[in-house]
């Protein structure tokens, strides 16, 4: 990882500073290590393993090459626990302050999971690249990758091409069940920007822009791989047309300690949960 875009948490004393927001700006993300504590980590992978809660929801998709990863998408947070995550301060408040400051609000929200030898890859894409079909202006809308498993080559971590936000949007074409960056723009932005895989640890979290060029590999480890991701656009940025992800709905913030607080686990009342038939996305679906 470029050094620049690495960062630890300080529970004291986080704030997005001028460096991060340079990181981000230059390099299209900012990696912060040990965000949540092994606590949090451990009640988030309890309530989103959860049969009875939004696993319910689950759905697969093939990845064109004899496997399949697993994933739950709901567009309201609601006041669950997989609601609050993306409403605390070290979530949605970072995001907001690396996306300029201007008022943020939850695009959407999912879990993807890869499952050890089972779990599926996904082709080289942008977020952008689906979320400009859904009526969707300028590119102000950032992603937040939150690991509740270790995230290694062998199982399939993500990797990125850094800087490539500054590419612009690319073409998105259908490969299999998936839509993925024009295949020739991609092999030679490969040629001139650095080829990261981003290994992470649970409770780290990746902070990235909407147009970054990113991927993942099969998982053929015994591990399994599981990703919590939540999305955000902003408030000035409002889809024109309605679509399968909302248009701007106030979000109000959380303080951090709402986490470990919140004792709702299965209350999935107002989340909005998206099947499979749902995503007009080009005919595609939001991966990572």
């Amino acid at each position: 990882m470029a050094e620049d875009s690495v960062f630890t948490y300080d529970p004291l004393a986080w704030t997005v500073t001028p460096a991060m927001k340079e990181a981000f700006d230059k390099n299209g993300y900012i990696l912060v290590r040990g965000m949540l504590t092994q606590k949090e980590v451990q009640k988030v992978r309890r309530a989103v393993s959860n049969s009875k809660g939004i696993m319910r929801y689950a759905f697969g998709r093939h990845d064109g090459n004899s496997r399949r990863v697993m994933q739950s998408i709901w567009n309201h947070p609601g006041h669950d626990l997989s609601g609050v995550l993306p409403r605390i301060q070290r979530v949605a408040g970072t995001i907001e302050q690396l996306m300029g400051g201007d008022e943020v609000y939850h695009y959407h929200s999912k879990v993807t999971m890869k499952d050890g030898k089972t779990g599926g890859a996904f082709v080289w894409h942008q977020d952008y690249g689906y979320w400009y079909n859904n009526s969707v202006m300028y590119p102000d809308l950032g992603t937040v990758f939150i690991p509740i498993d270790d995230c290694t080559r062998e199982n399939g971590c993500l990797q990125i091409l850094h800087g490539s936000h500054r590419m612009g949007r690319i073409d998105h074409i259908k490969t299999g069940d998936q839509l993925g960056a024009e295949p020739e723009r991609v092999e030679h932005a490969k040629k001139v920007l650095p080829h990261l895989y981003v290994e992470m640890k649970a409770g780290d979290m990746l902070f990235f822009h909407c147009n970054l060029l990113h991927t993942s590999d099969q998982n053929s480890s015994d591990l399994r791989r599981w990703v919590f991701i939540s999305c955000f656009n902003k408030r000035s940025n409002n889809p024109y047309k309605e679509h399968h992800h909302p248009c701007y709905t106030p979000m109000s913030k959380l303080p951090d300690s709402s986490l470990l607080e919140c004792s709702e686990e299965e209350n999935l009342e107002g989340k909005w949960f998206m099947l499979i038939e749902e995503d007009h996305s080009v005919n595609g679906t939001k991966v990572h």
